[in-house]
């Protein structure tokens, strides 16, 4: 691993006026805590923490090794599945020519705002202007009209990994809100709809894998409601997480059934393979899927475990797994000591490589152990391992927990056990990152069937599950009724506790309590009868 204090970090803004800021904070350290302007802090733990610099193209930002090593796990977890599945790797052209775009009305008026277009070559103008896809249905699609002949080429799965560009012009926030923004896309062809849901489920329930297993977030999985759901899809489920801190829902990751709605704009069809011989049937449209997981994972999970030190980084997917510092070398240190100290912690650091732990021994002159610790933990490493001339003499390591602050963090492991103790603990944190964050999310997750309680839990920062009739109308009414107004100069996360609720999803798992043809939906306006239980929030 290179220094990792090479290279000069960007400035970071000043907290806002009327902000205060942490005291007793180091200099190098957070200065704002998380509780009290939630916005700067995630910029400080982000660029303070090495995840991201900014760059000089509004709205878009350079991931560095620390945070692309995470996308990476992600990439590597998640082939292996789809793979399995029969799905293939390509790469699609990023630009696509507006006749194509435009063949899909529906589907591009979601995006319609936020495409970017190419309109010159050097001085020159084009003679047609090109987009840079925003998604890559109406890139793709043409191709599998083409390459689909037979219902013996079904299914069809392939999968890219890129980057997409959506000029937003919403207030931008790194790995949520972005310009252009690394992903994965499925696009898959089927030739029955049986096929095509079985798929969207799998599909969805790894996404909630990757939040789970890997990055220790809780997720709730379930159906997008008609008003939500993917432009010109059939249906789409999605795994909603949670941010504490706000209160705040988010859309996670999705799985579309886009029924045949595109293969009968794209012409992708096969013969009948029910046809008897001699028997002319009519050929018949494919069902199609598309999914996307996207890097706003990692923004995910540096808001749900991240504190006023800075990151908390899974083991799973952390780049620096454990960092050992040397301690108890003082300036009476006589050098043949120091070396022999240096060498017995390059021999843990070796124990632990052996077993593919990732691991760093932070040997830099010239920074105290105190600097040296407030650093890696500005950087999330779960696990440091301290190890000085008392910690030699009784064969032991002295460990301190990333996850949990002071003396509750603290432990020591013997030499004899440091691979099982390290990797011991390692899950423990693992786990415990999980447990946590389920159970904030479970606690802030309240059955509301009382209009007059629903504005409250809002407020109280949490996300509602309401008795709901899933009508467009009444979910703008919700909206609508929910917010109070608010000045639009304000910036994003102290506009939050005014904006309205909107649906987030339909969960699979629904509570009891709701009888269709009697339980009435919670808005009061509305004369409709629920259909289910539907989780509302304020949302990113």
């Amino acid at each position: 691993m290179s220094n990792p204090q090479a290279g000069k970090q960007m400035p970071v803004g000043k907290a806002k006026p009327g902000k205060k800021k942490t005291e007793g904070a180091a200099l190098i350290g957070i200065d704002v805590a998380k509780d009290v302007d939630f916005s700067e802090w995630y910029q400080q733990v982000l660029t303070k923490g090495d995840f991201l610099d900014y760059y000089d193209v509004s709205g878009c930002y350079i991931l560095k090794p620390p945070s692309f090593f995470i996308w990476e796990e992600i990439q590597m977890w998640f082939n292996q599945r789809i793979k399995r599945m029969g799905v293939e790797n390509c790469a699609f052209p990023l630009f696509v020519s507006e006749d194509v775009l435009q063949r899909e009305k529906a589907h591009i008026e979601g995006f319609a705002a936020e495409v970017a277009w190419v309109t010159h070559a050097g001085k020159s103008p084009l003679e047609k202007r090109v987009a840079i896809r925003p998604t890559s249905e109406t890139v793709m699609y043409p191709y599998y009209a083409k390459w689909i002949r037979s219902h013996r080429d079904l299914p069809l799965r392939l999968n890219q990994w890129n980057s997409v560009v959506r000029w937003e012009f919403k207030h931008p926030m790194p790995f949520l809100r972005t310009r252009e923004f690394h992903w994965q896309e499925g696009h898959t062809a089927h030739l029955t709809l049986d096929d095509a849901t079985k798929e969207v489920r799998q599909i969805l329930e790894w996404y909630a894998g990757v939040y789970e297993e890997l990055l220790a977030v809780p997720v709730v999985r379930g159906r997008k409601t008609e008003k939500e759901k993917f432009a010109g899809s059939l249906f789409s489920e999605t795994v909603e997480g949670y941010i504490a801190t706000t209160g705040r829902g988010i859309q996670a990751g999705t799985s579309h059934c886009l029924g045949q709605n595109f293969s009968k704009m794209f012409g992708i069809t096969v013969e009948d393979p029910s046809s008897k011989e001699g028997e002319k049937k009519p050929h018949l449209n494919v069902f199609q899927n598309s999914w996307g997981l996207s890097t706003r994972t990692i923004g995910v999970m540096v808001m749900t475990h991240g504190d006023d030190r800075g990151l908390v980084v899974p083991p799973r997917v952390a780049r620096t797994q454990v960092v050992i510092v040397p301690v108890g070398i003082t300036a009476k240190t006589s050098d043949e000591d120091r070396a022999s100290l240096y060498k017995q912690v390059q021999a843990l650091e070796e124990i632990l490589k052996d077993a593919e732990i990732r691991v760093f021994s932070d040997l830099r002159e010239g920074y105290s152990p105190g600097w040296k610790f407030n650093d890696w933990e500005m950087r999330g490493v779960p696990l440091r391992l301290e190890f000085g001339p008392r910690d030699a003499a009784a064969h032991k390591v002295t460990t301190s927990r990333r996850d949990i602050q002071g003396d509750g963090g603290k432990g020591t492991i013997a030499i004899t056990d440091l691979l099982k103790g390290v990797q011991d603990l390692l899950d423990t944190i693992q786990k415990d990152l999980y447990n946590r964050a389920n159970e904030s999310f479970t606690s802030h997750r309240k059955q509301i069937t009382n209009w007059d309680d629903f504005a409250p839990a809002l407020n109280s920062k949490n996300v509602c599950l309401i008795p709901h009739c899933l009508t467009e109308k009444c979910e703008d009414e919700i909206k609508e009724m929910s917010a109070r107004k608010v000045d639009d100069g304000a910036p994003e996360d102290e506009r939050a506790p005014s904006m309205g609720a909107k649906s987030l999803c339909i969960p699979f798992d629904q509570p009891e309590g709701l009888v269709k043809g009697e339980t009435k939906c919670t808005n009061p306006n509305c004369t409709n009868k629920a259909e289910q239980w539907c989780m509302f929030g304020r949302s990113y």
